[in-house]
């Protein structure tokens, strides 16, 4: 076996809520900790185990809710103690990588690392690790923040798009143009149709040194914060510490605080079989369906007359499906969820009302 290198690390980003997978996807237990597709494993496993394969496992670090630490330690028991690092509340991916870069910053000056989240779909895990060491061996060399593009092959409101230079810069890595965050169907079809546009992963890719001085130059404000706590990074002080720090973060994701606004932004064009398993409807997408288009889990639901359908029930439960064409059925052991595909966007809002309405009860 090949020997791992020791500067290669990961930081699996683990702490979202999930609200597009409710009611299946819960706030005390999120899609990153179920099995969506019926694969015997979590998301967060198979994204663990991805990485394991060309990291070591000692720089292998989750990064989570605090809400959520026990559930990583239970699903993922052969990672240290050490490697879960807890977050006390939600503020974004930027403050999330300034907080895991400074921590492995001052373990290691060299390292580069893969900000990755855990609930993504890749099928091609070959073509993935490829991808992902070309990239760690580029920011190695070079003051680079790469990310890893998708070659789109639909028009999808759904992603943020990114166009790159026509010449490439080393093998396979081309200079970002622009960042387009969703755009609407008729600007995603001329992005597919212009060919220089590939759908943004959201996985990226730095050396340590990199991305510490693109915050002190494009986040000051949260660089500032995590580098008067470095003195308490690794030792017992650092959960007091980071419980003051955090709340005092600006709420704003990576994307936009660094990656839109630095110069030295590249991307690798991939094609690993990548969903960021968003929604319901891109579930339906990677399941099994029957002869009339329906991606059916639950051992004891009967079909009739119903047609490209994602429907999720108990095994325990019988459920008669009748003349629904293109719906969503998700059934759990306290709420129904009954809506149609084309609005499964909006099922995050409908989860905004029921707080309204209803409070934290059903959430």
């Amino acid at each position: 076996m090949t020997q791992l290198n020791s500067h290669f690390y990961v930081a699996i980003m683990a702490g979202g809520i999930g609200s597009r997978f409710w009611p299946h996807s819960r706030t005390d237990n999120p899609k990153q900790f179920l099995d969506i597709l019926n694969t015997g494993k979590t998301l967060l496993q198979w994204t663990y185990e991805r990485f394991l394969s060309f990291i070591p496992k000692e720089n292998i670090f989750v990064v989570t809710h605090q809400q959520y630490t026990n559930k990583v330690a239970e699903q993922l028991p052969e990672l240290a103690e050490a490697n879960i690092v807890s977050e006390p509340s939600r503020k974004n991916t930027a403050p999330c990588v300034a907080y895991i870069s400074h921590k492995i910053h001052k373990q290691d000056p060299l390292a580069n690392i893969i900000c990755a989240p855990a609930d993504h779909l890749i099928v091609d895990g070959p073509a993935f690790t490829n991808a992902c060491l070309n990239a760690l061996l580029f920011v190695q060399k070079h003051s680079a923040l790469i990310t890893l593009g998708i070659k789109p092959t639909r028009p999808d409101t759904g992603y943020g798009y990114i166009q790159y230079e026509p010449q490439q810069v080393a093998d396979n890595v081309y200079k970002v143009k622009t960042f387009t965050e969703k755009p609407n169907m008729e600007l995603a079809k001329t992005f597919l149709q212009s060919g220089d546009f590939l759908w943004n992963a959201g996985i990226f890719v730095w050396n340590v040194k990199t991305i510490l001085s693109a915050f002190r130059e494009y986040l000051p404000e949260i660089d500032e914060l995590f580098a008067q706590s470095s003195y308490a990074l690794n030792t017992p002080e650092e959960k007091d510490v980071i419980e003051k720090v955090y709340p005092q973060c600006t709420n704003i994701s990576i994307d936009y605080g660094i990656m839109e606004k630095a110069d030295n932004v590249y991307v690798i064009p991939s094609n690993f079989g990548w969903s960021d398993l968003g929604t319901w409807a891109s579930a339906y997408e990677n399941l099994e369906k029957d002869y009339l288009g329906n991606a059916v889990q639950g051992k004891n639901v009967v079909v009739i007359d119903a047609t490209k359908c994602m429907v999720k029930v108990p095994n325990d439960k019988l459920v008669l499906l009748q003349g629904l064409d293109e719906f969503i059925v998700i059934d759990t052991q306290d709420v129904l969820l009954i809506c149609k595909k084309d609005n499964e966007q909006q099922i995050k809002e409908y989860v905004a009302e029921i707080k309204r309405n209803k409070g934290d009860k059903f959430l």
